[in-house]
């Protein structure tokens, strides 16, 4: 059984900073990509920013610049520095992770933690 537990969420004035974590645990073999979605009420999740096992990134041109996200892969955790933070930023944040678990193939398959609240106050 894989699990992803997420923390860090919570309130901020605008152009305050957050840190969200997620740690992935159970049985397996490997985490291959990691990563963080959000999504508002009513709208598609969309993703916020990846992480190869390798440390290669990728992030929305919205918060380029401003977000950085990091790994560990000794500790299977990945981490969302969020910087000058704006009302938009408003949303539940997902972290998301591709994982090798026995039963599934190399290239795994993905899993999502329970989502943790952001709330940017103007």
């Amino acid at each position: 059984q894989v699990q992803l537990v997420e923390s860090g969420g919570g309130l901020v004035q605008a152009g305050g900073s957050l840190r969200l974590s997620c740690e992935a645990s159970g049985t397996f073999f490997s985490v291959n990509s990691m990563g963080w979605y959000r999504q508002a009420p009513g709208k598609q999740r969309e993703l916020v920013a990846t992480i190869t096992r390798v440390y290669s990134t990728n992030y929305a041109d919205s918060v380029k610049g401003r977000f950085t996200i990091s790994r560990d892969n000794a500790k299977n955790t990945v981490h969302l520095q969020m910087n000058s933070l704006k009302p938009e930023d408003t949303d539940v944040y997902y972290c998301n992770a591709n994982i090798w678990t026995v039963g599934s193939t190399p290239g795994g398959n993905d899993y999502w933690g329970q989502g943790t609240q952001v709330t940017v106050s103007s």
